[in-house]
C-alpha cells in the first residue's frame, strides 16, 4: 500500500512543473495556455487565478470525455494544448496532472507550491464575483 506523501514523490518523477513566477511569465507571454482549478468548488469560489476553469478532481476524468454530465469542452479540446494545473499547495495537481498524462495529455504542468506559493510570490487572486483579493485575505483563505 502507498501513502499519498509516496504517490506525490513518484508523480513528481514524470511531471513537469512550473513556479508562480514562471507560470506569471508564462500566461503574459503566451496566449495558448489553459489553467485548469482542480479543488473543490468552495475552495474555487473563494480564491483563484484568473483565467482558469474549474473541475474538481473528482470528476477531472469524465471532464475530459464527451457523453458524460461533466464533460467539458475546453478540456477535451486541450489535448495537445499547454495545461497547467493548480491547487492548493501543488500536492493534488502533481495527482491530477500525472492522471491527465495517463489519459493522452501531452503538455502538463503543475503549478509547484499550488495558489500558496502564487500567493505568497503576491500575484493576484480573485474572488467568485472576479474582484481581485488582497495578499493577506487570501492567505487566511488559503491557510
Amino acid at each position: 500500500m502507498k501513502t499519498f506523501s509516496q504517490l506525490v514523490a513518484e508523480s513528481r518523477k514524470h511531471v513537469k512543473e512550473l513556479m508562480p513566477w514562471d507560470l506569471h511569465d508564462l500566461m503574459e507571454s503566451e496566449t495558448e495556455v489553459l489553467l485548469l482549478d482542480i479543488r473543490e468548488f468552495d475552495e474555487y469560489c473563494s480564491a483563484k487565478i484568473n483565467p482558469s476553469i474549474h473541475i474538481p478532481r473528482g470528476v477531472l476524468e469524465t471532464a475530459c470525455e464527451t457523453g458524460f454530465k461533466e464533460s467539458n469542452e475546453r478540456l477535451i479540446n486541450a489535448r495537445n494544448a499547454k495545461l497547467i494545473v493548480i491547487c492548493r499547495s501543488g500536492n493534488r495537481s502533481l495527482l491530477a496532472a500525472s492522471t491527465l498524462q495517463t489519459l493522452g495529455y501531452n503538455d502538463v504542468y503543475s503549478l509547484q507550491t499550488g495558489l500558496r506559493g502564487w500567493n505568497d510570490y503576491e500575484l493576484p487572486l480573485y474572488n467568485n464575483a472576479d474582484q481581485e483579493i488582497d495578499t493577506d485575505s487570501a492567505e487566511i483563505l488559503l491557510f
